[in-house]
């Protein structure tokens, strides 16, 4: 019997290599890597072995093996673009993003058509905050490959980034019916659609997701965060323990679970929530931002206000995005000011800042010279106020300046507590002459005045919490009074009943022109908006309306009153949307005023 002719060298090498190739592409790893090791030991300048490994490498979390193989393999064949590709992915793995950058380029400079090449471009791009740069690749991408459905996906996350919304949307959709049973899509279709306030279908998009992939977590997660804003507290819990069991170090979960635990009144629950978020994510600012108006609603200002300032580090609390970057130092309180110079800027909303300009005073008693910048709405109310030496309007040329800090930052430069709240029965005076105006314009009076503010900017994510509708208010409300509006939107739906109601006499004024009706009024009666801010500066007698959810964190807790203004009186809702307990109470109290 004649006996069989021994292999080559090169067939033995061909048989591992392609047996090595054949177990990768069937998902066996560790017996691919054997082979492949094998491959090295016959061959060790095999440039193919050597990519294959690295991939094996990377997708065993070793990206700096992975890196130093690619690098090995690129040293054997310069002209590799397969080589530069997969050493730009290690590169991102190791968080080297510019060096990334760099090792894509040179794969597409070598390979024009490299359509992987482009897409995992836009990945890093979108990593170093260049959205149009990233939209641009994925495009390429997806022109020279037009079924890549994870470019779609990808695309979407980017054209959701740009706020392009509809577009978002289109891309998702595409990137579904190029893949159906493609997770991810389904996921940033949600993220979308409850951007759109598509709720109902963001949830059924959710739910897709998680039924082809039941551990995706980010699923779970945000899935929880739409229960939550659907007030299902309970499943909204569910979803972020799910979350959480798939992935223990989600911080995110951890924050959403302390955010429905705030709502659902369990403080000491949602505290540790925050606490365990953070102790995951130590620079997590959103987990410091919730945890601070959670501890300064309870009173806890020492550790509050330094959580507060956490507000400026994140890149997702909208009301935050306009961090200024002055040359000049942030001054927070330790070093002296005396004989200096400071800018006091206003960082938020119009009630921010009549609540926050007291302290102007408090730092020209410590010898400063105050400039306070301020929205351009106030700039004539404020100009009596005690503290600043000139008051800037907010896009106005700045005088030169020493060093400055932001109004809501100056509670924390003065270790401000319960006891120390400047606290002045009145701060702010209206303009005699407007307020003579006013009151003749207003003509004689016959009886009582009440001041209404019953909404506020609709574009404030708590707006369906704090505003209400005039109609249900007026129902409420004692005839013996003269009401004046001092809205000055009114909306669509409450247009009818102002026009209607010949008990109320409505004015569309200014600040500075509303601080001049205030005062010729015998009490302001506001949801909380800057016209109950306004009116209590003023020193007017004061009513708030405050919801049970959601209420802000400087009305405190289970308080009538506020140890920021004297003259306020809170009225807060005891079960969560019910207004007409709420306005019960006040039409009682107006009447026993009489």
């Amino acid at each position: 019997m004649p006996k069989t002719a021994p292999s080559s060298a090169p067939e033995r090498l061909d048989r591992i290599f392609r047996e090595a190739l054949t177990s990768f592409q069937q998902g066996q790893i560790a017996r691919a890597q054997v082979s492949f090791e094998e491959v090295l030991r016959i061959q060790p300048k095999n440039r193919d072995a050597l990519i294959v490994l690295g991939v094996i490498a990377g997708q065993t979390k070793n990206p700096q093996k992975a890196l130093a193989l690619f690098d090995k393999a690129i040293e054997i064949d310069p002209t590799s673009a397969a080589a530069f590709n997969n050493r730009g992915l290690a590169l991102r793995q190791l968080g080297q993003l510019d060096a990334a950058l760099a090792s894509f380029d040179r794969a597409i400079t070598l390979k024009g058509d490299f359509a992987e090449a482009h897409f995992r471009r836009g990945l890093v791009l979108k990593l170093l905050g260049k959205p149009d740069a990233a939209l641009a690749s994925y495009d390429r991408a997806i022109a020279l490959k037009p079924d890549f459905a994870i470019a779609y996906s990808n695309r979407g996350v980017v054209l959701r980034d740009l706020s392009q919304l509809d577009a978002a949307l289109a891309s998702l959709e595409r990137a579904i019916a190029l893949k159906a049973e493609y997770a991810e899509p389904y996921y940033n279709r949600g993220l979308v659609l409850q951007d759109l306030d598509q709720r109902d279908a963001a949830m059924a998009s959710y739910d897709r997701a998680i039924a082809l992939d039941a551990d995706f977590a980010e699923a779970h997660f945000s899935r929880g965060g739409l229960l939550n804003e659907l007030q299902r507290p309970d499943a909204a819990l569910a979803s972020y323990d799910r979350a959480i069991a798939l992935k223990k170090d989600c911080a995110e979960a951890h924050l959403g679970r302390g955010n429905v635990f705030k709502n659902l009144n369990q403080l000491d629950a949602a505290l540790a929530s925050y606490d365990h978020a953070i102790a995951i994510k130590p620079d997590y600012a959103e987990a410091y931002y919730n945890r601070a108006l959670l501890l300064l609603s309870r009173g806890d200002f020492a550790r509050g206000w330094a959580d507060y300032e956490w507000r400026w580090k994140s890149k997702n609390l909208s009301a935050f995005k306009g961090k200024r970057d002055f040359g000049q130092p942030l001054w927070s309180g330790r070093k002296s000011i005396a004989g200096k110079t400071i800018l006091l800027h206003g960082e938020q909303g119009l009630g921010d800042t009549l609540q926050f300009c007291r302290y102007a005073r408090l730092v020209a008693d410590l010898g400063a010279r105050v400039i306070l910048e301020v929205p351009e709405p106030l700039v004539n109310l404020l100009a009596g106020l005690a503290g600043p030496s000139q008051i800037v309007a907010r896009g106005s040329p700045l005088p030169s300046f020493d060093c400055h800090c932001p109004l809501l930052s100056l509670p924390l430069a003065f270790n401000t507590d319960l006891h120390s709240i400047p606290r002045a029965t009145r701060y702010l005076a209206a303009d005699a002459k407007k307020v003579a105006l006013w009151q003749a314009r207003l003509g004689e009076k016959v009886k009582p005045r009440v001041g209404l503010a019953w909404s506020g900017r609709a574009e404030n994510a708590n707006d369906h919490n704090r505003s209400v509708l005039l109609a249900d208010l007026m129902r409420h409300l004692p005839d013996q009074y003269q009401y004046v509006s001092l809205q000055k939107d009114v909306r669509e739906r409450d247009r009818i009943a102002l026009e209607s109601n010949k008990s109320i006499m409505h004015i569309a004024a200014n600040f500075s022109d509303t601080a001049a009706v205030c005062e010729c009024l015998d009490l302001v009666l506001s949801v909380d908006t800057s016209i109950a801010h306004l009116s209590a500066a003023l020193g007017k007698r004061t009513w708030i309306l405050l919801p049970l959810i959601s209420a802000d964190w400087r009305w405190l807790l289970e308080r009538d009153d506020s140890p920021w203004y004297p003259s306020v009186k809170l009225y807060r809702q005891s079960t969560e949307g019910d207004w007409g307990g709420v306005f019960a109470r006040v039409g009682g109290d107006l009447n026993e005023a009489l």
